[in-house]
């Protein structure tokens, strides 16, 4: 499963990259929400958590907003990129109702497989609120609260969330971004010079790209891949679908907070957006979902999982092994084979002898590995 986007047609110029205050206040507070899929950040989450009773309470009223499934409000939605958090808040105060509802309601379901009535039946009393609010409800109590909020009274909501999104930032954000955006704005200065558009002397002057944006992206993204003829990057996600950028630009949204998580925004017509783990802010090294799959495969096997215990140990060489076994050395050459494949040991020769050993580094992590890669 995978997300593909289409960056055809699309030129350096229609790429924009930076940070954004509200978006990466949206990640710090999903981490909030959700510690136990945040390791990582236990000693952020220790001392965000000192904040009152009172905004924990009002914080936990919107969680589903923050949640796996990214509320489209907390992201850039027009162009330039708001220079702060109280310039992104003003611009949400600033919205039409009906706007605030369209961008909120799928937010409040927190699904994209079920369809969401436009905002202007969203109105209190009509059939298309009434069955959008049961299917909130369905999928939690909080859901359907906010979601009987939404219809009842939007702007009272928006005034709410405003007054929860201000508070964190007072309690705890504004201190964190100060320290989190000036290596966010370098790492944004880095991927606009890798898209900088220099003459070609040979062609007279003509402009190109030190990289085309599928080159760059492929570098940049975790776990992105080129795929296919043309400019095609293949983001690896639990979930499938094809996003066509162009006319659009694409928004890159780089994150000291999102990790392990790559959200791919495409609902409205004015831009895509990608948030993703800036450089220095997520493990080396990411699994894909296939090395994910090969590596549970590879100790699936109650053979390979004895082989795997006497690899604990001093290096052993496959005779050494297929004898301790009972096995032939094909059989255990086999099965080596394919938990090397996996990343799961490591062979090394000494002279004409190879040794083989567990590469426990490896099964440490592959919980945490498991984990990361299902909430991406």
């Amino acid at each position: 499963m995978s997300i593909v986007l289409d960056l055809g047609e699309l030129g350096p110029a229609d790429l924009t990259v930076g940070p954004s205050a509200l978006s990466e206040l949206m990640a710090s507070l999903h981490v909030l929400a959700e510690p136990e899929h945040h390791p990582e950040a236990a000693g952020w989450t220790a001392r965000a958590a000192a904040a009152g009773p009172e905004l924990r309470d009002e914080l936990s009223v919107f969680a589903p907003l923050w949640a796996r499934y990214r509320c489209r409000l907390f992201f850039p939605r027009t162009l330039p990129l708001a220079s702060s958090l109280d310039e992104e808040l003003a611009a949400i105060a600033a919205l039409p109702v009906e706007d605030f509802v369209e961008l909120v309601a799928p937010g409040v379901l927190g699904t994209n497989a079920q369809p969401v009535p436009p905002a202007r039946e969203l109105r209190a009393g009509t059939a298309a609120a009434e069955d959008y609010a049961r299917r909130c409800l369905r999928r939690s109590y909080a859901r359907g609260e906010l979601a009987r909020q939404l219809v009842a009274a939007p702007l009272e909501l928006r005034d709410r969330l405003l007054a929860v999104l201000r508070t964190a930032d007072s309690a705890f954000f504004a201190e964190d971004w100060r320290s989190l955006r000036p290596p966010l704005e370098d790492h944004a200065r880095e991927v606009r010079r890798r898209l900088t558009i220099l003459p070609q002397p040979s062609a007279g002057g003509t402009p190109v790209s030190l990289r085309s944006p599928a080159d760059v992206l492929a570098e940049l993204l975790p776990t992105a891949a080129r795929v296919g003829p043309g400019q095609r990057i293949r983001l690896d996600k639990l979930q499938t679908d094809e996003v066509k950028v162009s006319p659009r630009p694409l928004v890159l949204v780089p994150s000291a907070r999102v990790w392990p998580h790559l959200t791919v925004k495409n609902e409205l017509p004015s831009c895509v957006v990608v948030q993703y783990a800036a450089r220095g802010n997520a493990p080396a090294g990411q699994l894909t979902l296939r090395d994910l799959h090969h590596r549970l495969m590879a100790l699936t096997s109650p053979a390979r999982m004895e082989l795997c215990r006497h690899l604990l140990g001093e290096p052993i060489t496959t005779s050494e092994l297929a004898a301790r076994l009972g096995s032939s050395e094909p059989q255990v050459s086999r099965a080596l084979r394919t938990l090397r494949e996996a990343g799961l040991v490591r062979s090394t020769r000494d002279g004409k002898l190879v040794r083989h050993r567990l590469a426990t580094d490896v099964i440490q992590r592959l919980g945490h590995d498991v984990l990361a890669t299902v909430a991406r």
